[in-house]
């Protein structure tokens, strides 16, 4: 049987999923609600709709509905990039001298580089059909900016870019892509908002981070008409639209036969993660089958393994609703690691409840040891994998190991989310042997937890 398993496992263009599966239909906890923060009540859709497109308001707060059509215009664009092939690591496994057997589900064959694009496209559609001008964002590392500048331009939307400084300035050619496809992108914090201004003027030496982009991008999108805020990550909506992923992934595994034993993701926000994994969650809430799901994150901003489940805000400036999440608090702000994507405070509703509900483990890990296994699997497999995908492979990398120590033949499938190949400032400070490790301390975390709005929501 494993003779005929391809190095490459394609779908045909017709198993690309028609549906999106939304994992809340299923879970007995669900995600708590979001809280408006001046009464404490949960928001309703009419109190989301002037920041977000109406349909996409929709989705955020649909508990109940297992299945959501792909309408035929996002259908048509997925068949340019998707179906993304599930990889067979033989080159790994050989190297590893393990008898464990990998998986990767590769998603940066497009010129996003990521798979960012999958809810992109999803999100400029509805803002479209809405009758929308533009969209406003915030992005880490790029690579959301990146696919939704090639989302707005297929849909003739204007699209403005709020980019985290040490990004900024680490990624120039990943802000070039952004432009050529029409997006115009600022470094935050800015002094083009009220928020931007306010986060200079007490911090003014400060690197940026997600959460003072995505303030500053909330406060352009309401201040102008007939624009809306879009996020990459984190929200329900953006797993839900995610789940592409998944479900091709469980598609192509069943199409052999293939049954995994541990499944790992990168965890930023949660929107790699959440979308590799939901489908297979759902089956463990199901009680059809049962996985060992592993989040990754780095152990500079260790939102899991080291943060409070609380209300806290999503954004620095404190103007978003509150979610309830796994956090190190909207003031908490992460060194200038070369995750760009992972460096936000918090972690999806959907992520957090079910982290809570002991479906998932966590790891955190550090830069230096990220990029050591960035290398090694780009030696063997050919692919410069991106900082943020790195995670994952670390973690499988680790776990194929433990393999070779006890005899097990695990099967291990893992979220390769993109490629790195704007990420080499990073990839030369490590050959250069000046990447260093920075993790915060316990006093760092507590004062930033200790600034927790304090919340009593029914």
């Amino acid at each position: 049987m494993e003779e005929k398993i391809p190095y490459k496992i394609y779908l045909a263009e017709d198993e690309i999923p028609r549906q999106w599966y939304n994992v809340r239909a299923d879970m007995k906890n669900k995600p708590a609600p979001l809280i408006n923060p001046a009464n404490g009540q949960p928001l309703s859709q009419s109190e989301l709709e002037p920041i977000f497109c109406a349909e996409l308001c929709k989705q955020e707060l649909d508990n109940d509905t297992k299945w959501i059509d792909i309408p035929d215009e996002i259908y048509k664009f997925y068949k340019m990039y998707r179906p993304s092939p599930l990889v067979r690591a033989y080159f790994l496994e050989n190297a590893l001298g393990t008898p464990a057997k990998i998986y990767y589900k590769f998603e940066g064959n497009n010129t996003s580089g990521s798979h960012k694009l999958n809810s992109a496209i999803a999100q400029a559609y509805y803002a479209k059909k809405q009758g929308l001008k533009g969209v406003t964002t915030e992005t880490g590392a790029g690579q959301w900016g990146t696919a939704l500048s090639m989302a707005c331009a297929y849909f003739g939307l204007d699209c403005q870019v709020y980019m985290v400084k040490c990004s900024y300035e680490q990624k120039p050619f990943r802000r070039e892509v952004m432009r050529t496809y029409g997006a115009k992108v600022t470094p935050s914090p800015s002094m083009n908002t009220n928020i931007g201004r306010k986060i200079l003027a007490e911090y003014p030496d400060t690197t940026g981070s997600l959460g003072c982009a995505i303030s500053e991008a909330v406060e352009a999108a309401v201040s102008q008409e007939g624009y809306r805020y879009v996020l990459g990550s984190v929200l329900n909506q953006v797993l839900l639209h995610q789940t592409i992923i998944g479900l091709e992934t469980k598609t192509a595994l069943d199409k052999y036969g293939i049954k995994p034993d541990i499944i790992i993701g990168c965890a930023g926000g949660g929107s790699n993660l959440g979308g590799l994994v939901s489908p297979f969650i759902g089956e463990k809430l199901r009680g059809e089958a049962d996985y060992q799901i592993i989040a990754v994150e780095p152990a500079s901003c260790p939102s899991f393994t080291r943060g409070t489940f609380a209300y806290d805000f999503c954004d620095t400036g404190m103007i978003c609703p509150l979610a309830k999440m796994y956090t190190l608090g909207s003031q908490f702000i992460p060194s200038a690691s070369h995750a760009g994507g992972l460096r936000f405070h918090g972690m999806s509703t959907i992520l957090s409840q079910l982290y809570h509900d002991g479906l998932m483990e966590a790891r955190a890990v550090e830069q230096t040891s990220v990029f050591a296994a960035a290398e090694q699997f780009a030696r063997v497999e050919g692919i410069l994998p991106a900082p943020e995908s790195s995670h994952a492979i670390r973690v499988a990398i680790d776990e194929a190991l433990k393999c070779k120590q006890t005899g097990e033949e695990k099967t291990i499938v893992f979220g390769l989310t993109g490629t790195g190949y704007f990420d080499l400032v990073a990839y030369e400070q490590f050959n250069n042997g000046t990447m260093s490790d920075v993790i915060p301390t316990d006093a760092d975390i507590a004062a930033s937890i200790a600034q927790l709005p304090k919340v009593d929501a029914k």
